[in-house]
């Protein structure tokens, strides 16, 4: 070493620098990498992108061979220092030149580069791969001897390296990825993905037209009567029952119905029961994404939703389902939430008694019990066991809920005061 001159050795200690800096900021380009965004490049075509991941697929790997190039760069430069210093400053020099590489390692060989490789990691990343790639061959032995040491030492502490991290996302980091990602996608698409996570939370009871809205027709009626429901009827698909709703027989579309009308020269009775079809049960509490794959599977638009005994509860069509995702889209008869609900100045809201308990949840952002009833009306007869009176006031969920009218034993309206600020989208 004596032989190689104090400038040579300077030249090769600032090259060490250099590639302690390459090895700091490889190995956070490539830990730092969104591996989503790095597989879809690679199944694009990117060859720097199947380079980096084959390299990720044995992540200790990587990190053993990045860790043992950048100790002995390290090793190597604190000794090339302290033959300069030596050379320079003599004993004193040892102190100095230990200073001096403290800080610029620091510096331009650590926090620079890792700062630079964390900001881009994909244009670290990508050419570093170049050198890893033939590195992590040549050094293969190194680096198996390294993890088999390393490995025995973890068991004996008791640490298990056969359990491997899962790379799948749970459903609550998608829905955060989802909500992070406004600045890509527009509110509406964004409000959509989160409300398909959201299916499996959502039951058939939370979105059916209940039994007594239920639009059917009584084929006991007189046969003119039958004839003026179907030709008035807003709705494609029309519960047939006979006297009770607990007794159906089919579910007839119009459509059908006419079309076998123009069709048959004798339309009566017999005929519009041929023209329906059987009627497809749903069992109450059934989540919508199952509710969704079982429409599908099945070739239906409707069911009628049952309780464990078999008593009808109300009806659910793959509409209803399909408006949980993208919102309404449907001309439906029953008034909008925006038409049940009246924002006040003083923080309260006016509620009619059949708005939608989640709806409103969900449009203020609020906690109202919405497990036992589906309207304002129901949660209020769930607390109180009992119809209650004008003017009198109930504390539901922190929430004080004044009923100002009451009729044929039901809340038509209340005023809701919440106790944290109100936060309201209804009608946007």
């Amino acid at each position: 070493m004596e032989q190689v001159s104090t400038t040579t050795l300077i030249i090769i200690l600032v090259v060490m620098v250099l590639v302690s800096a390459w090895f700091a900021g490889s190995e956070t380009g490539m830990m730092t990498l969104n591996r989503y965004k790095l597989r879809h490049q690679a199944k694009n075509g990117s060859r720097a992108a199947r380079r980096v991941e084959k390299l990720l697929r044995r992540p200790d790997r990587l990190l053993s061979l990045v860790l043992i190039g950048n100790n002995l760069v390290n090793i190597l430069a604190s000794a090339l220092a302290t033959i300069v210093g030596m050379r320079l400053h003599g004993d004193e020099g040892v102190a100095i030149a230990t200073g001096i590489l403290t800080f610029v390692v620091l510096v331009f060989a650590e926090v620079l580069p890792k700062t630079v490789a964390a900001l881009y990691p994909e244009r670290v990343a990508f050419p570093s791969s170049l050198l890893l790639g033939p590195l992590q061959i040549i050094m293969s032995p190194l680096v198996w001897l390294l993890n088999t040491i390393t490995r025995l030492l973890m068991r004996m502490v008791g640490i298990k390296t056969e359990s491997a991290t899962s790379a799948a996302l749970s459903k609550e980091e998608l829905r955060t990825i989802v909500y992070e990602s406004r600045s890509l996608m527009s509110r509406r698409n964004q409000d959509m993905l989160l409300s398909v996570l959201d299916l499996e939370k959502v039951s058939v009871d939370d979105i059916m037209v209940p039994r007594n809205e239920i639009v059917g027709i009584n084929i006991n009626d007189d046969w003119k009567s039958v004839m003026r429901q179907l030709s008035h009827s807003p709705h494609g698909r029309i519960v047939l029952f006979r006297d009770s709703l607990d007794d159906c027989v089919g579910m007839l579309r119009v459509r059908e119905a006419w079309r076998t009308m123009t069709e048959k020269k004798e339309f009566n009775k017999e005929t519009l029961l041929r023209a329906a079809d059987e009627i497809y049960y749903v069992p109450e509490g059934t989540p919508l994404n199952i509710q969704l794959v079982k429409f599908q599977r099945n070739k239906k638009k409707v069911g009628l939703v049952v309780d464990e005994y078999g008593d009808i509860k109300g009806l659910v069509t793959i509409e209803d389902i399909l408006e949980e995702i993208v919102g309404d889209f449907t001309t439906s008869m029953s008034p909008t939430l925006a038409e049940e609900v009246m924002p006040q100045n003083d923080g309260s809201v006016l509620v009619e008694g059949s708005a939608n308990v989640r709806e409103i949840n969900k449009a203020f952002n609020w906690h109202l019990p919405e497990q036992e009833a589906r309207t304002i009306n129901g949660m209020l007869l769930e607390a109180l066991e009992e119809i209650p009176e004008i003017n009198t006031r109930v504390e539901v969920s922190n929430y004080a809920v004044d009923i100002l009218d009451v009729q044929d034993n039901m809340v038509k309206q209340v005023r809701i005061t919440p106790k944290t600020p109100l936060k309201t989208s209804v009608g946007s």
